[in-house]
This record gives C-alpha cells, structure tokens and sequence, in this order.
C-alpha cells in the first residue's frame, strides 16, 4: 500500500493542535539507522486507511517530499471519543534484517465444523493476531487457520500455526506455545445431550 505524506517543520503541541485543525495528523518516521523524520499526512485520507487490515500489518511504501521508503504502522494514537486521529508511527524496514511484527490471523471452516454442527461446541479464538519474526521480503499480510477438523474439547496451540516459508514465532510465543483457539461445549449443551441420552435408554 502507498501512503503520501509531507515533511513537517514545526513540533510541539500548539503546532500539533494548529495542523489537525487544518485537517492534517501529526506524524513520525524513525529507524533503520537513519534520523527520525517529522512528517503530515492527511487526516481523511489516513482514517479511512485505518480501517483497512492490510494496513495494520503489510510493510507499507510511505512517499515523503517525492522520496519512497519502506515502513510498518508501530503506533497510532486516538481521541479518546472524537473520531480523530492524534498521531502515528512508522518504523522504517531494512530488507536485510528480520522484523518482528504482529500478523492478523483468519480462521477458516469454522462453521461446517461437525464438533460445531452436530455437538454444539463453541469455538473460542484467544488470539486474533499472531507475533512473528521474518525478513521484510516474506512477511504474509496474514495467515490463515483450518479449523475444519478441531473437535470439541481440543485446542489448537501457537506451534500448531502453518506458517509460511520463512516466517517463525517468535521466542517468547514458541517457548510458551499458548492456545490460540479452543472448541468447548457449553454446559447447557452438555447437560440437554445427557438428558437426551438418559431418555433414550429403555425402561428397566
């Protein structure tokens, strides 16, 4: 994805507070062994990217004074209750050296799960986004999550990610390995298929 933005001379609250007041957010571009760069960038055009994954977690191509550079989204700061964006981050990418970055995560097959169909099971997903590290040249914009053949009572842990070639989990998730999603069967549902059972035994 392209992002425009212009380079910004003055900082500082009140030019924050004047720049978004003209319809422009604040911004700043640091990394990758080069001095951070102050930049503006429309609001408009910037919420309405917002609201795209892709954005969130695809290296990004950022144009500044007619100049590219590669960059993720590190940070972004709301309004606490005015659709207003106050600032963002980005980081610059160095091609060369492994990211470490959070990619979103897509389930698949959830409902012609027969655990979910026949037994009444309720798949929980724990995490909606993964942690992974990789070159810029390999990071996937997500991965997807067969949840076809989960039964009920199973969980489905970090290790159990397919990942694509070149992307791992990161230390800290592949020495923890947590659960990422779970298939339970609620304790209603349980209890109906006992009565079930019990009713369907013959009399003594």
């Amino acid at each position: 994805m392209k992002v425009v933005a212009f380079e910004r001379n003055l900082q500082g609250t009140g030019a924050s507070r004047r720049l978004r007041n003209t319809g422009k957010t604040p911004g700043i571009v640091y990394g990758a062994s080069a001095e951070p760069q102050l930049i503006e960038l429309d609001h408009n055009a910037l919420w309405h990217a917002l609201k795209k994954e892709a954005f969130h977690s695809s290296i990004l191509d950022l144009e500044v004074a007619g100049k590219s550079q590669q960059v993720l989204l590190r940070d972004v700061q709301y309004h606490p209750f005015r659709q207003l964006v106050l600032h963002v981050d980005f980081q610059r990418v160095d091609a060369s050296r492994k990211l470490h970055t959070k990619v979103p995560l897509h389930y698949l097959n959830q409902e012609s799960n027969p655990a979910v169909k026949l037994s009444g099971a309720v798949i929980s997903h724990v995490f909606n986004e993964i942690e992974v590290e990789c070159l810029p040249a390999a990071l996937p914009e997500f991965i997807e999550l067969d949840l076809a053949k989960i039964e009920a009572g199973q969980s489905l842990h970090a290790k159990d990610i397919p990942l694509p070639n070149g992307v791992s989990l990161t230390a800290h998730l592949e020495a923890e390995n947590p659960v990422v999603v779970s298939a339970t069967i609620p304790a209603g549902a349980a209890s109906d298929a006992a009565a079930e059972g019990e009713g369907e035994k013959p009399a003594a």
